[in-house]
């Protein structure tokens, strides 16, 4: 089994973002690949690490492994694979986490370092929403969208920053009364990058990039609520020179509102709205799901309020834990414009016995209905 995220940073389930923070440099710091060259199992804890930090720094992607554990994160779940979460490589860590290091290891600029100090530029990320239906949200759904990005563009060239040698550091040496001191700072010419522009094509910007609209494929799994994240690495904008990495595209889900159904959780609700004569009769109804249309029956002496559950018939969750159910209300319509004849019938049936309430021990209030309907 896959291992648990608070035991490889080695902190508690209760720690705090500070806690969590000390325990991943502490575990990246031991593992990091300038104090372990070579060795492989290093690498691969370091990676670890990473990963954990990426889900258990996050509030959301906390909440969710909190919740459900590395499920959540599975076979396409929000935050797996090419959403973030698991497979992360070195640049990824270094872009994200460059900051944790500090001075020892990596850097604070732009995406992290390397461990000559040269900067690890990562562009901007972009941010865009994707409406779904309850029955793409059901199925899960591949969809296209159209992406303005900035791109490096075609024929730019870079060169080596003449101030810092491509070292991305400049050093400054000072007498203290200590004796004489070296301290590296980020170059000023490069930003720390290394490079600066050499050719700049027509139409780029001054770092070299120029707007291009592309078309993204995004795999979104079944089961996401309204306001879940995914993130598809490296279609955000990209950043200058040839040590640079595109940032992300960040996809915010939005639900559409469906016209019968509606949406608590994984279950659904469905009003059914049936006449007084098919109350006392029993009829049959074809009803809406998120697979189509479906017949159910309902017995005579059906009373109002009465919830019929079809299991299964809900939404599947994100985690892969099942479906939720469909609750059927079904509510009986009172007629409000009556001829003289069916005045006459009802006026006549008012002193009936049949027509008199008689609630058994059995037919439970609303309040106890909907009590059921949430334990």
């Amino acid at each position: 089994m896959k291992q648990d995220y608070y035991e490889i940073l080695g902190v508690s389930k209760s720690a705090t973002p500070a806690e969590i923070k000390k325990g991943y440099r502490k575990m990246a710091i031991k593992y990091h690949p300038d104090k372990n060259p070579g060795d492989k199992a290093a690498e691969e804890n370091f990676k670890k690490a990473a990963e954990a930090y990426e889900i258990l720094s996050d509030d959301n992607k906390k909440a969710r492994y909190d919740q459900y554990g590395h499920a959540a994160f599975e076979n396409g779940g929000a935050g797996a694979g090419g959403f973030g979460g698991g497979g992360m490589n070195m640049d990824d860590i270094f872009s994200q986490f460059g900051d944790i290091f500090g001075g020892g290891f990596g850097g604070s600029f732009g995406g992290g370092r390397s461990s000559r100090g040269r900067a690890r530029v990562k562009g901007s990320n972009l941010r865009i929403k994707v409406k779904l239906t309850l029955e793409e949200i059901a199925k899960g759904v591949e969809k296209k969208v159209k992406v303005r990005r900035k791109i490096q563009a075609a024929g730019v060239t870079f060169k080596t920053c003449t101030t810092c040698n491509g070292q991305g550091q400049v050093m400054r040496v000072t007498n203290t009364i200590l004796g004489r001191m070296q301290t590296a700072s980020t170059c000023p010419t490069c930003q720390g990058a290394g490079e600066i522009l050499d050719k700049r094509p027509k139409g780029a910007d001054s770092s070299g990039l120029e707007v291009k609209e592309e078309t993204v494929s995004i795999k979104i799994p079944a089961g996401v609520t309204e306001g879940v994240q995914l993130k598809v690495n490296g279609k955000g904008n990209a950043a200058p020179g040839n040590n640079s990495m595109d940032g992300d595209l960040i996809v915010v889900i939005e639900e559409i509102k469906h016209d019968t159904l509606k949406r608590e959780g994984t279950n659904l609700h469905f009003d059914l709205y049936v006449n007084l004569s098919e109350a006392v009769l029993g009829v049959s109804k074809n009803i809406d799901t998120v697979s189509g249309k479906v017949k159910i029956k309902i017995e005579p002496g059906t009373q109002s309020g009465k919830i019929l559950r079809l299991r299964g018939k809900g939404l599947p969750s994100i985690d892969h834990y099942g479906n939720g159910d469909l609750l059927v209300h079904v509510n009986v319509w009172t007629p409000q414009n009556l001829s003289k004849e069916q005045k006459q019938f009802f006026e006549k049936m008012i002193k009936d016995e049949n027509f008199e309430p008689n609630p058994s021990k059995f037919d439970k209030s609303f309040f106890e209905k909907v009590k059921d309907m949430f334990s």
